[in-house]
């Protein structure tokens, strides 16, 4: 188990390094053709494409993971259970994006011009879903190298996608550059979903009675699933109600529209993704201990359990130490070498050591729901989001512009972190002695 566990992190980690490089070119290529207006408009509904995510996912990935997992040979039944869910759910979401995008624009973010880019965020979700299934059932197998391949090539062809479209929307508008921004995922996760089909086992036969829902598999697929995706959720509620929030209230005490897309543009396209540039390594190391963990503590083999956690976290931070440093004693570096800008250099300094506790919190909460503890990592992101949503109110009139939210980020970090580590390590603890 331990050399299957090195072997899958080590595939995750040197497919995520890829896929991160990638991920940065294509950020360079979408800053330097919209600019940071064109940015701050895409962060602007990017709560709310994050939000409608999850809910699309509906934490499928990793239900279907932890019971692969623990029964390899009810695969076939897991993944096509969850058919029926998925599509209601993107029906469903669809429908209202449809009704509500004028509303969501105009209203909620107060920007008109990201109308179009939430219409067409309706037609990106079903092809997301679909590729998290597929996802779910590789992670639940320990078969890492499909999930990775597939993810290189979609950045890839995502990335050749944005070079000739953006230049050709742009001539119509920054509205609809933006828009075909999101639209183009459609064309990086058909390429993903037709990888990963690829990989599937070819010995495999599928009647028109296997797709008849199986009650009993549904049931297990939501216990794990509905309190997963609530911790998502609720992270992606807090991330949905941020900008809404910052905007109604920094507009009211005086702050211009084009000062709060600027500033928010450069938090949220410059800095952060710098910031969360270790995370693909912490990623990958949770997407690997899942069923690891979930196999151990269901034999109840808490030491090794607990010995593993061990090992995640200390990879987890050995690895953001050094990326921490460098951001704290030469921001403008980094900035510069990879965006061509020395702004946000004051926020990548205040939030970079902070940051070095969000490395170790992915294992942290992955952990926790693959031994079945759902609920207490989704209660801890719960209480996360509502004391940063009500520290974000209160910043905010306080006039100290997007510091705001960089307070506000920094608690919801701290508060989250300690409370998974906490549950986790009691019940690894109280398991120990028992047994």
């Amino acid at each position: 188990m331990k050399t299957k566990f090195i072997r899958s992190t080590m595939i995750l980690l040197i497919g995520g390094a890829i896929t991160k490089i990638l991920g940065m070119i294509i950020k360079i290529v979408m800053t330097r053709n919209i600019g940071s207006t064109g940015m701050g408009i895409y962060m602007l509904l990017s709560p709310t494409f994050m939000l409608l995510i999850s809910l699309a996912q509906l934490g499928l990935p990793i239900a279907i993971s932890t019971l692969i997992a623990k029964e390899e040979n009810k695969a076939k039944e897991i993944i096509l259970s969850c058919i029926p869910i998925v599509f209601i759910i993107n029906i469903i979401l669809m429908c209202f994006l449809i009704v509500s995008a004028k509303f969501l624009a105009y209203s909620l973010v107060h920007e008109p011009r990201c109308y179009y880019a939430f219409l067409m965020i309706g037609f990106v979700l079903p092809f997301i879903s679909v590729s998290s299934i597929l996802r779910g059932y590789f992670f639940g197998t320990e078969k890492m190298f499909p999930h990775v391949f597939s993810c290189v090539v979609e950045d890839i062809v995502w990335l050749f996608t944005l070079a000739f479209g953006i230049p050709y929307f742009l001539v119509y508008g920054i509205e609809y550059a933006v828009a075909f921004i999101v639209l183009s995922n459609i064309v990086s996760e058909m390429t993903s979903i037709i990888i990963l089909f690829c990989f599937l086992p070819k010995k495999i036969k599928i009647t028109k009675f296997d797709f008849i829902p199986k009650w009993s598999v549904i049931k297990k697929i939501l216990n794990i699933s509905l309190p997963a995706t609530g911790s998502r959720f609720i992270g992606s509620i807090g991330y949905f109600l941020e900008p809404i929030i910052m905007t109604h209230v920094l507009l009211s005490v005086g702050y211009s529209n084009q000062f709060i897309v600027n500033e928010y543009g450069i938090l949220n396209g410059y800095v952060l993704p710098m910031l969360t540039m270790p995370s693909f390594f912490t990623m990958a190391i949770s997407q690997a201990l899942v069923p690891v963990i979930s196999k151990s503590y269901s034999q109840k083999k808490y030491k090794a359990t607990k010995k593993r956690l061990k090992m995640a976290l200390f990879v987890s931070f050995s690895i953001g130490l050094p990326i921490t440093l460098l951001f704290i004693l030469y921001p403008t570096l980094p900035l510069q070498i990879i965006y061509q800008t020395k702004e946000g250099v004051l926020y990548l300094r205040v939030l970079a050591p902070i940051f070095l506790l969000h490395y170790i919190q992915a294992p942290l909460t992955a952990s926790l729901q693959a031994m079945e503890q759902a609920k207490t990592a989704m209660k801890g992101t719960l209480l996360g989001m509502i004391f940063r949503t009500i520290l974000l109110f209160i910043c905010c009139y306080l006039k100290i512009g997007l510091w705001a939210l960089v307070i506000a980020l920094s608690f919801n970090i701290i508060f989250v972190t300690i409370h998974q580590a906490r549950h986790v390590f009691c019940l690894l603890n109280k398991k120990t002695t028992q047994h």
